[in-house]
């Protein structure tokens, strides 16, 4: 696989600009944090999506990928194999020439999705990763991309409404997605999901002291617990996601509220959610908020991992806890349509969905995959928020002006 380098153009360097402001951070924190089971000075390096080069992290890498493998053949078992192993690398064996994928997704656990369709059906893959959504338009005169990856569905929605996307009508196991995770069209689809929550230091904080629901952060009571709470900047996805996801829920004045609370109150303002957790399982604070993923990745650190995790507004009258998820997109009128097309019909073969998932613990959205985490709640047993998750590409544009108007930095000054 080869992997593209950024031409410094002036629409490059927007995207660039763009990216500062939006998801690709998140998205590379997400990474690091999943990369190296606890190597925390290995993670911090990697912040902007670099790979950790060190052996130690590798070997855990390989390791983490073989249970994964396990997991998945233990999930599925021989019926899995039998209709995903050799007789679907069979259906794409006679596909030559190249795909050009953008990712927003960190390369690290991106490529090993790649380097396996690369291998099973011998199309050279183009990888440019830490691509922003508006990338993809502003490029919409002379398209380079063949498929989107992203970890937010309303970056997905919002290239499908605008046009950038390619509807799709021939996608052989697009069944096994709920619709709701998927466009009306099909020109994107989600594989894996995440709620949001508080993860908390069980040696500081009882589970009933904790939060329960996003309007609990409007009680002022909680900056006085030990060590205070932390969230991350106002430009990180995943703030971005929850901010969208409250503005449908309470719109944008109450919304707004909410921000300049959380402003006020928070102790601790993190780059991004694996910064917090590791915050959290060493003490710093209390709890914190993030997705549920991370909590699944502080619990496999050697030390430090004494924490729990509260899923948000999971009570009677409460709203749901807010979720997003990370899918791809087929891009219209890429130079490569016919080997796009069959990267999405790869892709949706279970054993491929457990690999998008691969190292980064989220839960599949297939449900009757098996989650590679073992004790991640499954989707469906969850309360979740009364939204098609399609609308948070409505929210795509503004949210950030709504975050910076109430006064959380997107970035760490």
């Amino acid at each position: 696989m080869k992997i593209r380098n950024k031409a410094l153009t002036a629409s490059v360097l927007t995207a660039v600009f763009l990216t500062a402001c939006g998801n690709d951070i998140e998205n590379a924190q997400e990474a690091e944090n999943n990369q190296a089971g606890g190597n925390a000075v290995n993670e911090n390096n990697n912040e902007n999506g670099g790979a950790d080069s060190s052996e130690d992290s590798e070997e855990l890498n390989e390791n983490d990928n073989e249970n994964n493998d396990d997991d998945a053949n233990n999930g599925n078992g021989e019926e899995n194999e039998d209709n995903n192993g050799e007789e679907g690398s069979e259906a794409f064996a006679d596909l030559d020439g190249e795909l050009v994928v953008y990712s927003a997704r960190n390369e690290i656990f991106v490529n090993d999705l790649l380097d396996k369709f690369e291998e099973e059906t011998g199309v050279e893959v183009q990888a440019l990763h830490e691509a922003e959504a508006l990338q993809i338009q502003e490029e919409a005169g002379n398209v380079q991309a063949d498929v989107y990856i992203s970890n937010d569905v309303g970056a997905l929605e919002y290239l499908n409404d605008e046009g950038f996307l390619e509807a799709n009508d021939s996608l052989e196991n697009i069944d096994t997605i709920e619709e709701q995770f998927r466009a009306e069209n099909d020109a994107w689809f989600a594989l894996s999901t995440r709620a949001r929550g508080f993860i908390y230091n069980q040696d500081m904080i009882e589970e009933e002291d904790v939060p329960s629901s996003m309007e609990d952060l409007f009680d002022e009571s909680y900056a006085d617990v030990e060590n205070g709470y932390a969230i991350t900047r106002g430009g990180n996805g995943g703030m971005i996601g929850n901010v969208s996801a409250l503005r449908y829920e309470w719109g944008d004045e109450r919304t707004q509220e909410w921000i300049e609370s959380i402003r006020d109150q928070a102790a601790g303002v993190f780059e991004g959610h694996g910064d917090i957790r590791r915050a959290v399982g060493a003490g710093e604070h209390a709890f914190g908020l993030v997705n549920n993923y991370y909590f699944h990745q502080q619990l496999e650190e050697p030390e430090d991992n004494n924490v729990g995790f509260v899923y948000a507004d999971q009570g009677e009258d409460e709203m749901g806890a807010i979720v997003n998820a990370a899918g791809v997109g087929n891009v219209a009128g890429g130079p490569n349509e016919e080997n796009a097309k069959a990267f999405l019909n790869w892709v949706l073969q279970e054993e491929n969905q457990l690999a998008f998932v691969g190292e980064s613990l989220e839960v599949p959205i297939n449900p009757e995959l098996e989650p590679p985490f073992e004790e991640a709640v499954p989707f469906e047993e969850l309360e979740v928020q009364d939204m098609p998750i399609r609308e948070l590409g409505n929210y795509f544009e503004d949210t950030r002006q709504l975050i910076e108007d109430a006064g959380l930095d997107l970035e760490l000054r």
